[in-house]
């Protein structure tokens, strides 16, 4: 047994020991968390279910791309500055920014087509954490109503339109970590006002200092008509850093830098978002609509003077855009002759106009050529429905359907790389339930999904920075997934699934370390097994834990092999949540990310890594104290880590094939003092 498990375990019982000191009386529970709420009979696979409210804000948060990290596997790690898009893992993946995790956050998709950075780029960080009320997620490509990006998994975040209490929270931590939060809701005529301002300031313990600044706005107002409620939402989003990218392995162990040192002082972006959402609510139907203004500059420099010895390899990518989309969904109930049937049903369209998107060759943030800078117009549209029904009394049956159209114009720099496309796809889904008691259901699902490719890659006909010739690309990969599962459940006081899966995708969409993109890749297949679990251990106290391992290799063995870089193979998460009547609340959350291979071949691999955060909260009449502490046991272990060919100052001019890594930030903790009124 590992170290840190060893440490991890004991601490969890003193903890829950020492808590208990302070439940001097009976008390009545407290806690209310999503993973207690019940799932037999209503979910359609083992894999899917609802974190929020306690789930939500009780554990400590270092970035905001940790809240995926509720979803059970789910593991968010950065290798770059606090303001970008964090790396996700799921079931055997490392999604890059979001190549197969897809996120809505009230209905509006946040992953980007043909973004500048990379394909299905998944930035977070604009959402403010206080505002989720509930996360629901599913895993593989097993529910009609998931499109693109969702093929390993995908989350929906649900914001609250009205807060019981109005707040203004200050928070102050090391490494010149500052924050302030004003947030609150009002009644205006019929309906209800919601609205929240967040600032957030970071430098953090690299020896480049990130200089974050961050600022977002948020104001809602949800309005009854009649038998509908109505709600417009209005998000801004600002951020500016810098950056301390991965470093090479071997500039640390022979003495040049610091494991929080740096080679290029130039890296960091700024990223805006404003978006503007309309949303109305029936019984059983809901239409909504959005449009967003999206602006995005990155600096980066993975090889450092490999391809230009003179200037430097550091380059810019850009993004900048407006989207808009609109979607009805609803549901339906037939009455047949001996049963009820269900019909749940959906249709939507985005278009995205992308003024710019391009890769820049620069140096100090100034550029000298362009490798690309093209325009895109890129639109879709989507139907999809789900039938349920039941076959006996203790069997369901939910059949689903989705359609898939694309349509898009390239202006390309290069005229040559231009162009004009459509295609389409159909993805069949079907789900069995078998309820054996009121406790105890199995499933089986079967599905196909997909991931869409930069459509640039559709007209290409010429490398810009080569000039050879080149072969387009499929502008939309299937994938067919497969899994059986258990899930048991004891009231809301316990709850365990148990799934077995195995998913293939036609081409796989891999992080290209010297490009900073992604590139399509041979097929993959993946198969694995992953428990969860909940347990409302006493009024007082809450434990969850989760496992995942997955084996992940190509289809095809190419002439290095079949390995899948980047592919974790194992995590596992373990958590605590206790909250008493006397105001005091606590939390502990341990994170496992295991080895992957670096290279095909697997002659490379990561080391795994553990994480643990802890928090503890104190609530006085209207004031809350709290302190959290990240990376509690102070671990040196890597965030993240590729395999790749760079060259620093005096190495040879092909370069040195080496481990790049970004480690965990240092043990550090931030207080917060928090004042409510209202309510």
């Amino acid at each position: 047994m590992p170290m840190y498990v060893r440490t991890v375990i004991p601490s969890l019982l003193m903890a829950a020991a020492a808590c208990n000191v302070w439940a001097e009386q009976d008390i009545e529970e407290v806690l209310v968390f999503g993973r207690a709420e019940q799932q037999i009979g209503t979910t359609q696979t083992a894999s899917e279910g609802l974190v929020g409210y306690d789930d939500i804000s009780l554990p400590p948060l270092l970035r905001v791309g940790e809240l995926v990290e509720a979803v059970p596997g789910m593991v968010a790690t950065q290798h770059s500055g606090t303001g970008k898009a964090n790396q996700y893992f799921l079931r055997g993946f490392n999604l890059d920014h979001g190549t197969d995790f897809s996120a809505h956050v009230n209905g509006v998709p946040i992953n980007m087509r043909n973004h500048g950075h990379g394909q299905g780029y998944l930035d977070l960080n604009s959402i403010i954490p206080e505002l989720v009320k509930t996360t629901a997620y599913r895993k593989g490509p097993y529910h009609a109503s998931k499109g693109d990006f969702s093929s390993a998994g995908s989350v929906d975040f649900s914001l609250y339109q009205g807060l019981t209490e109005n707040l203004i929270k200050v928070t102050y931590g090391e490494y010149d970590y500052s924050r302030i939060l004003a947030a609150g809701s009002t009644s205006l005529g019929a309906g209800t006002v919601i609205g929240a301002l967040d600032m957030n300031r970071y430098n953090g313990p690299w020896e480049l200092e990130e200089n974050l600044k961050q600022h977002k706005g948020y104001l809602g107002y949800s309005l009854p008509i009649g038998d509908l409620t109505a709600n417009f939402t209005l998000q801004t989003y600002d951020s500016e850093w810098d950056a301390t990218d991965q470093i090479p392995l071997r500039a640390v162990e022979s003495g040049v830098i610091d494991a929080l040192g740096y080679i290029d002082p130039d890296l960091g972006g700024e990223t805006q978002r404003h978006a503007l959402t309309m949303e109305l609510t029936g019984s059983r139907w809901r239409a909504g609509g959005y449009l967003v203004d999206y602006d995005f500059t990155l600096f980066s420099n993975f090889t450092y003077l490999l391809d230009n010895p003179t200037l430097g390899d550091e380059f810019e990518q850009r993004d900048d855009r407006q989207i808009w989309g609109v979607w009805v969904s609803g549901e339906r109930s037939v009455q047949l002759p001996e049963r009820t049937v269900d019909l749940r049903w959906g249709v939507d369209t985005t278009y995205n106009d992308i003024n710019e998107v391009g890769l820049f060759n620069t140096a100090a943030r100034q550029r000298f050529s362009a490798t690309r800078d093209d325009s895109i117009k890129h639109w879709s549209a989507s139907a999809w429905a789900s039938l349920e029904v039941p076959v006996t009394e203790r069997l369901r049956a939910i059949a689903g359907l989705r359609g898939d159209l694309f349509n898009w114009d390239v202006n390309a720099q290069l005229q040559e790389n231009s162009g004009t496309g459509n295609d389409n796809q159909l993805s069949p889904s079907l789900n069995l339930a078998y309820r054996f008691s009121d406790n105890v259901e199995a499933y089986a699902s079967w599905g196909h999904g997909f991931h869409s490719n930069d459509v640039r890659g559709t007209t290409i006909t010429i490398d810009p920075s080569s000039g050879e010739a080149v072969q387009p690309v499929d502008a939309l990969v299937r994938s067919v997934g497969t899994e059986l599962g258990l899930r048991v459940e004891s009231g809301q006081r316990f709850n365990a699934s148990l799934a077995v899966f195995r998913l293939e995708l036609g081409s796989e969409l891999l992080y290209v370390g010297d490009a900073g993109t992604t590139e399509p890749n041979n097929g993959s297949m993946r198969t694995g097994i992953e428990l969860a679990s909940f347990w409302q251990v006493t009024n007082w106290l809450s434990l969850n834990a989760a496992y995942t391992w997955t084996d992940a290799q190509y289809q095809s063995s190419g002439s290095d092999g079949n390995r899948i870089p980047g592919a974790v193979e194992d995590t596992a998460t373990l958590g605590a949540n206790a909250a008493w009547t006397n105001g005091l609340s606590a939390s502990l959350r341990a994170r496992y990310l295991g080895e992957a291979p670096l290279a095909e071949d697997n002659a490379v691999r990561s080391t795994a890594s553990w994480l643990v955060n802890a928090g503890v909260a104190y609530r006085w009449g209207k004031v809350e104290f709290r302190v959290d502490v990240f990376n509690l046991l102070d671990s040196d272990d890597n965030d993240i880590a590729y395999f790749y060919t760079s060259r620093l100052p005096d190495e040879p001019s092909a370069g040195v094939e080496d481990i790049h890594f970004h480690p965990l930030e240092p043990r550090s903790a931030r207080g917060s003092v928090t004042y409510h009124w209202g309510g």
